[in-house]
């Protein structure tokens, strides 16, 4: 029975009547039963992915486009994502999308459409990162002559790991962590940008340490097969690495994009341990004939130095010859001295008697002197008496009276009267107060620091002739000792024998020996 079936003659338009959701639900149901499983060959057009994470395409050839849909978990599986341009082959089934009445592809599966698709979507790749300056020289880092520690991105299971620890064993042997990871699939690209990742996050001094090198390597296989070390995320993390890296991916004539990022390119991985490390035997021969000519050009330098130095001690004098002029001038001056030293005395005894400074010129001078004091003092009782009369006339011609020095006086009281009244009792008496405890501090530190206080505990002070003795052999030199104690002073005899006891007497100024 026909879905649509045309009205017959006659019926007057009595045909069923479909909804609109009917229809799509038709036409669904069509289209899913008759496309279930689909590949499709055509051209990527516009790519947009939203931020769910749903991709959304068009194939296109050139007379008709066909709207295509990835959804999340569909596109994280996509072994080849989606580029416009590319030509490809999708897989998936048909379905229809109501609310826009529209059909379209759900995408499982893309694959380049051939090995000439892979290559110039590959070269598009290329062209676009190396615009980013991903590719640039001045940007690769020089590879560490001895690494410590190597870290190495493969998988564990292949001949390649062991391809690069024996060579490295046989080369020199180093520490190497190896970071497994699948090498060809869809999570492969995924991994290896992780085992970059990780190796770079790692901290120097950490309890795992951080690798000074890096090595990504693989085997050979086709262009497919290697594809995951074509991906973008690896190409930006091998560029990000601050860990030096050195490529080994594929053979020699296999070039991947990582090649291009990396500080280094090997044709092998077997050929990257050897990049890594020296041969620890050609090292060693290299010391030992470093240290050879080492040891012989410094023995080669002593030698001509003493050479040389032989040769400017023949140039130089004996010390002897060199003292010889000295000591013949030192022994003429010491012959002369005697006589400069007569000459001298002479001289200047000859330039003393002809000093005008002579006996009778001075005596004469203080005659002279005497005279002119004595005249002087002649004169001065009468000069005395007249400036004595002089000073009279003057006192008298103030008109100094008792009247008017009691008005002055009287006048100065009531201004002493008027200050006080206004001084306050207690501005006068702080400061008072203050210099008497003053006073009194100084009182109790002069107490504490005289001698007196010593005196009184037992101590005594000693003189002899007048001074101080501090010692036995001044008291027993001394003709008279002194010694006083808290309460007066004794005389004594020398030798210390007592002879008469005195009167207390004040203090001397000075203090004395305390015994």
């Amino acid at each position: 029975m026909d879905l649509f079936e045309d009205d017959a003659p006659g019926t007057g338009g009595n045909a069923h009547e479909f909804t609109v959701s009917e229809i799509s639900g038709a036409v669904k149901k069509t289209i899913e039963g008759e496309f279930g499983h689909v590949r499709v060959r055509g051209e990527v057009g516009r790519v947009t992915i939203a931020r769910t994470g749903h991709m959304y395409f068009d194939l296109k050839d050139d007379r008709s486009v066909l709207a295509s849909v990835s959804w999340k978990g569909q596109v994280a599986k996509l072994t080849h994502r989606p580029e416009e341009g590319m030509e490809v082959i999708a897989t998936g089934r048909m379905t229809t999308f109501g609310p826009q009445s529209r059909y379209q592809l759900n995408v499982e599966e893309v694959v380049p459409a051939g090995a000439g698709a892979l290559m110039a979507m590959l070269e598009k790749r290329r062209q676009a990162l190396a615009a980013e300056g991903l590719f640039d020289e001045g940007r690769k880092r020089p590879i560490p002559y001895l690494p410590e520690i190597i870290g190495v991105v493969t998988s564990p299971t292949g001949a390649v790991i062991r391809d690069i620890l024996h060579r490295l064993r046989d080369r020199f042997p180093r520490k190497v962590l190896v970071w497994p990871v699948a090498v060809q699939g869809k999570s492969s690209a995924a991994q290896v940008a992780a085992a970059i990742r990780g190796f770079n996050a790692m901290s120097p001094g950490g309890a795992l340490p951080r690798p000074d090198l890096l090595i990504v390597a693989r085997g050979g296989g086709s262009i497919e097969d290697l594809w995951g070390f074509n991906e973008e995320i690896v190409v930006r993390a091998a560029a990000e690495s601050a860990i030096p890296l050195i490529s080994a991916v594929g053979h020699e004539t296999d070039t991947t994009l990582i090649d291009h990022a990396s500080d280094r390119r090997a044709p092998t991985p077997t050929a990257a341990a050897e990049i890594a490390v020296p041969v620890r035997a050609e090292l060693l021969a290299d010391l030992a004939q470093l240290g050879a000519r080492l040891e012989q050009t410094l023995h080669g330098g002593i030698d001509r130095r003493a050479e040389r130095l032989r040769d400017l001690s023949r140039a130089l004098p004996r010390p002897e010859a060199l003292l010889m002029g000295p000591a013949q001038r030192l022994d003429a001056l010491d012959t002369r001295l005697p006589g400069a030293l007569r000459a001298a005395i002479a001289r200047k005894r000859i330039e003393l008697s002809d000093h005008p400074l002579r006996p009778g010129l001075a005596i004469r001078a203080v005659e002279r002197a005497r005279d002119r004091l004595g005249a002087v003092a002649g004169r001065l009782p009468g000069a005395h008496r007249a400036g004595l009369a002089q000073k009279r006339i003057r006192l008298q011609g103030l008109r100094l009276s008792p009247e008017a020095l009691g008005r002055s006086i009287a006048q100065e009281r009531r201004g002493l009267h008027q200050i006080a009244a206004r001084l306050r009792p207690d501005l006068v008496q702080a400061p008072l107060a203050q210099q008497r405890d003053r006073l009194a501090a100084l009182a109790r530190l002069l107490d504490t620091l005289s001698y007196k206080s010593t005196l009184a505990r037992g101590y005594a002070v000693v003189r002899g002739d007048g001074q101080v003795v501090t010692d036995l052999a001044a008291a027993q030199a001394a003709t008279t000792l002194e010694i006083e104690f808290r309460d007066g002073r004794m005389q004594a005899g020398a030798g210390g024998r007592p002879k008469r006891a005195a009167k207390p007497a004040a203090p001397p100024p000075e203090q004395g020996t305390l015994l």
